[in-house]
């Protein structure tokens, strides 16, 4: 395995970092790997996995790859292009043990370094286990370019016919970086019209497309360790309003429910963002409480934006793509379903921001309450005064 660019990372990963920046440079925060899926990791996949967030350590942004920034994201300011250019990884802020089978995975650092760590890990952790996979089990699987290539072309064409757009998110839960980049080749070729981009700005650069991202869960977890969670959501809105006075307009929906997102989702945020990511629950029922939250507020729902990306494959898409024709705008994130068919399963795991240790203070867990139960993420007792506090 070999990273060769700073930039193979999700763009919101650098959006949300340039915001961190500017408005929390003191804070630190912690973030877990979370197996949902209950993998079992063979013996010495910790010890390769540390050799691997080494290497990291050895790559920095480019002249080139500055420029592309420069040049294609103008709402990020030259002060923090520098930064990056200045930005290392420090394995220090990783730790990686290996119980048996288990995996365990911590980061803990500045926020504002720790940010970047998310995306990388998990790629990491999906390649190396599907290298060991492949040689442990002898399943004989062999990854052949023609097959991923046409697996692809099918789909996206598939998904043209529908009459709407679609960008890949695919990074984090990859079979590798080459299946990726053949992939978006693949859409980009084929794709026409339905395609709009990747969430992967080496991607975006290397095959001259359009970086896609905004912020994720953890940019509201922040915030409400930082000011609670009855302040969480109408102040994260607030600060990525500040920070980009306008670009970057999908506001995520989901860290506290739906529910209590709209309640923050006020008309000026509402006229000011130009649309919502649904990422829990079942799509339809979002989209409905979507259009109805426009029309309350007086905006036509076909002036905004739906943003699905939630575990989506074919038949997902076609049924959410018919209910919303003519009532709302929407497009499409899908990720492991392209970049990752390739006869293997994939893997079920993500890594969360556990705890947040604000500029003053002390450390504050964190949790997650997305529209699904069973995606809850942090500690017990928090999710409970979470759910108390916010009347889930």
């Amino acid at each position: 395995m070999n990273i060769t660019s700073i930039l193979d990372n999700d763009f919101y990963k650098f959006t949300m970092q340039n915001a961190v920046v500017n408005l929390y440079p003191k804070a630190k925060a912690k973030y877990a790997f979370i197996n949902r899926g209950h993998h079992q990791f063979p013996e010495g996949f910790g010890e390769k996995l540390k050799e691997e967030i080494k290497k990291l350590e050895r790559i920095r942004l480019t002249v080139e790859e500055k420029q592309f920034l420069k040049k294609h994201c103008p709402y990020l300011p030259p002060t923090y292009l520098d930064f990056l250019q200045g930005f290392q990884y420090d394995a220090s802020e990783v730790t990686v043990t290996q119980n048996g089978h288990e995996l365990e995975v911590h980061i803990e650092g500045y926020w504002y370094r720790t940010i970047l760590w998310e995306v990388p890990l998990m790629f990491l952790i999906c390649e190396l286990y599907y290298e060991q996979e492949a040689v442990q089990k002898e399943i004989g699987i062999r990854v052949r370019d023609e097959d991923v290539i046409a697996t692809a072309r099918q789909k996206i064409e598939k998904y043209k016919s529908l009459g709407i757009t679609i960008a890949d998110f695919g990074t984090r839960r990859r079979h590798s970086y080459e299946v990726q980049k053949m992939v978006v080749k693949t859409m980009i070729e084929h794709g026409k019209g339905c395609f709009t981009g990747t969430s992967n700005v080496h991607l975006a650069m290397a095959l001259n497309t359009k970086p896609i991202g905004t912020h994720a869960h953890e940019w509201f977890m922040f915030h409400a360790a930082r000011y609670g969670f009855k302040m969480s959501n109408p102040l994260a809105l607030e600060n990525w309003v500040h920070t980009y006075r306008g670009d970057l307009g999908i506001a995520l929906s989901d860290t506290y429910t739906t529910d209590v997102f709209f309640r923050a989702f006020d008309k000026k945020f509402s006229k000011l963002f130009d649309g919502v990511r649904h990422d829990s629950g079942d799509p339809i029922e979002f989209a409905q409480k979507t259009i109805d939250h426009y029309k309350r507020m007086g905006i036509d729902p076909l002036s905004k934006t739906i943003i699905f990306s939630d575990a989506l494959d074919y038949d997902k898409v076609q049924r959410i793509a018919n209910f919303c024709k003519g009532k709302i705008g929407m497009s499409f994130g899908i990720g492991t379903n392209f970049t990752n068919d390739v006869g293997l399963t994939a893997l079920n795991i993500v890594i969360k921001m556990t705890q947040a240790h604000p500029e003053s203070g002390e450390w504050n867990n964190v949790v997650k309450l997305s529209d699904v139960e069973g995606k809850y993420t942090g500690d017990p007792a928090t999710i409970q005064l979470a759910k108390t506090i916010l009347g889930i």
